[in-house]
């Protein structure tokens, strides 16, 4: 069905032609390309053309960049290796497939680890061109595939994570696989490529929703309760709020544009809460999820890809526009919203109750990274917990993993074995670690600016002496830190986030939650300035604030008056760390030093 207006027809003006990137997706005959052909070439990457269509196939190519330097000044040229995303639905797996993917990192990840992102996603990095189509295979045998975990198609539908038994998380399980199933790329390519190894000819295959082209850029959806948003459903492209009546969801409240990503110095992109729709009966969601898909790839942006997400065609179009444009091409009713309580993130460490007589254990993972080090076998532990103990396991938007269906006598085993091999467990840890997200950043990412992951553990240390120093050490701070502006671990949804600006240098946003977006405070600052900047903020809050105020909504009480990034708009306006220093010098609280 298709009724839409004349008006609602007409896509936004563009400045150019279609972007290399476009070229490059409607040449590859449906994910093809001419990547059979550049396998069989001994030369460590692939082309252009063919390393993007290979993003729709789960996999980025990838260089060491502390290495690159090196080979230049000996006259070498690049080196490739590839980052495989293992696209999990919900983030759910079988033990025996994480004792797969567990055995397939030992053998072909450069430095044995496993990586969870905060799309509930496992990521595997540093895997040579060579070792391919052997891993791929490997993944298909435990019935998991990389399809789509990158590229302009569907992500990985996120659900909260927790394990639970009642109907509500049940559906949203369950949701989570129809949504995959309905929007996964019809094409054949997958398996011709690296499973069987050869090509047919594609002259009459179709993709009913994708067309040649695919999407202008990739498309996020996500699922939550109210009780249960660990997912952060605003930042999603699509986001579907489960509305509970008696002891299942009826409907779905709906929002559109979400997204985190923006480009320093680009005042047309910008981070963005998705919008309020209206509501929808449960069984409508499949539906609405390829309608909306649909007017994303109709209307998008196919001329710039950092102009090219969802959210700005929400916000360029308002969104009675989009209602429209979406009402013409469904045949089921988008009812008014439904005012609901207010959406509360969860981490889900420690011990839980599942609701069916066994338990779950959540347990932290610094910065989503599973490795054995000189001073915590994290990667032994995990493997020996799930061989022992034969788990459900789910992965977490906060880069942690749950380990389900747990006897209450299984509980002293598991912690007995991470105790073994010095595996902290959530009660070990400060409020502040224990909520804590980075991004991989370098060595591997091409987008980084400054570093995350690897100086994730020095700045969190600094931080938790900036808050001791305050007063505040037991409140939960929620940062994220991220090494380029694309936000990867929501850093503009956190209390305090931290977004790589250039090398050493980090804008800092301060306020952010599940449903606003983080405002900027500080500009530039160095990574040894960092905690200098927050200082008089956090004595601040430790002097002024009400009982049990947060950090994020203190200072949106206190300075909600103070110019500065508005981060819906992109309107560029002075930061806010002056005015938290003028005020906290003029109450006598300490001053912090120069950040620049």
């Amino acid at each position: 069905m298709d009724r839409r207006s004349s008006d609602d027809a007409q896509p936004l003006a563009r400045k150019s032609a279609p972007s290399s990137v476009e070229r490059a997706k409607k040449a590859s005959r449906h994910l093809r390309g001419t990547i059979v052909d550049e396998l069989a070439n001994p030369s460590s990457g692939f082309t252009e053309p063919a390393a993007q269509v290979l993003k729709f196939h789960g996999m980025y190519q990838q260089e060491d960049r502390d290495l690159r330097a090196i080979a230049r000044r000996g006259g070498a040229g690049r080196s490739y290796n590839l980052m495989l995303r293992v696209r999990i639905p919900a983030g759910t797996l079988t033990a025996d497939q994480y004792i797969a993917l567990d055995s397939l990192a030992d053998d072909v990840v450069y430095n044995r680890s496993i990586r969870i992102t905060t799309r509930q996603n496992v990521q595997l990095h540093g895997i040579l061109k060579t070792n391919l189509r052997s891993a791929i295979r490997r993944i298909d045998d435990a019935l998991l595939t990389t399809l789509s975990g990158c590229g302009d198609v569907e992500r990985n539908v996120v659900a909260p994570p927790a394990p639970l038994r009642d109907t509500p998380h049940r559906q949203l399980r369950s949701l989570a696989q129809e949504l995959t199933a309905a929007l996964t790329p019809s094409t054949n390519a997958y398996r011709e490529v690296w499973l069987d190894g050869e090509l047919v000819d594609s002259d009459q295959e179709t993709e009913p929703l994708y067309g040649d082209s695919y999407l202008p850029r990739k498309f996020k959806t996500g699922l939550a309760l109210p009780d249960d948003d660990s997912i952060a459903v605003r930042g999603q492209d699509l986001g579907l709020i489960g509305i509970v009546a008696g002891d299942r969801i009826a409907r779905y409240n709906v929002v559109v544009g979400g997204g985190g990503g923006l480009t320093h110095r680009r005042k047309d992109t910008y981070a963005r809460l998705a919008t309020p729709l209206g509501s929808i009966e449960a069984g409508d969601a499949v539906a609405l999820a390829r309608a909306v898909a649909g007017v994303f790839r109709d209307f998008g942006d196919r001329t710039d890809r950092k102009h090219a997400r969802l959210k700005y065609l929400v916000e360029e179009w308002g969104i009675d526009r989009f209602r429209r444009a979406l009402i013409n091409r469904v045949d089921f009713t988008i009812a008014p919203w439904v005012q609901g309580p207010p959406l509360r993130t969860r981490n889900w460490l420690g011990i839980h109750a599942q609701g069916d007589g066994f338990q779950f254990y959540g347990l932290p993972l610094p910065s989503g990274r599973i490795a054995d080090t000189q001073a915590c076998r994290l990667k032994t532990a995990m493997r020996v917990a799930v061989e022992t103990l034969r788990p459900e396991i789910t992965l977490t938007p906060q880069q942690n993993v749950i380990l389900g269906a747990l006897r209450p006598s299984d509980l002293a085993t598991l912690e007995g074995i991470f105790r073994g091999f010095r595996v902290p467990i959530s009660a070990d840890l400060s409020p502040l670690r224990r909520n804590a997200l980075a991004c991989p950043s370098l060595p591997t990412c091409g987008l980084a600016l400054a570093e995350a992951e690897r100086v994730a553990p020095e700045v969190l240390a600094e931080i938790e002496a900036a808050l001791e120093a305050a007063g505040m050490s037991k409140e939960r701070v929620d940062v994220s830190l991220t090494g380029c502006p694309n936000g990867c671990a929501r850093p503009y949804n956190a209390e305090v986030g931290l977004v790589g600006r250039k090398p050493n240098h980090y804008d800092i946003f301060v306020g952010g939650s599940s449903e606003r977006m983080g405002v900027l405070y500080a500009e530039q600052v160095t990574i040894s300035g960092l905690t200098s900047a927050l200082q008089p903020l956090l004595d601040l809050w430790s002097a002024e604030r009400d009982i049990g105020e947060a950090l994020g909504d203190f200072f949106l009480r206190t300075f909600t008056s103070t110019r500065r990034t508005d981060i819906l708009t992109g309107e560029k306006t002075d930061p806010a760390l002056p005015l938290v220093e003028q005020r906290s010098q003029s109450l006598g609280l300490g001053r912090s030093r120069d950040v620049a």
